[in-house]
């Protein structure tokens, strides 16, 4: 009985060894922020349309959004690097 608790006991940690090197692995990071970059492109097409206009708050929009870009290309190019010629 003692054997079979331990074993169980064990798997259950390689699983979540597993499950954290997924949550914080560089595909998963590249998912969320793909996510997040969409959810901003809501948000600026939203800001734009309402009016008066928050130029402001577009403007921050917009900046948080290239960044997002610049970090999704940064990551996407160290999981993919470019073939040589």
């Amino acid at each position: 009985m003692v054997a079979i608790d331990v074993l169980s006991s064990e798997a259950a940690r390689t699983d979540k060894k597993t499950l954290d090197l997924n949550l914080h692995s560089p595909e998963r990071q590249l998912i969320e922020l793909k996510m997040e970059h969409g959810d901003l492109n809501a948000l600026v097409d939203i800001a734009a349309h309402r009016l008066p206009i928050d130029e402001l708050l577009l403007r921050r929009l917009k900046k948080r959004r290239l960044q997002l870009r610049d970090q999704i290309a940064q990551l996407e190019l160290s999981l993919d690097p470019p073939e040589p010629a």
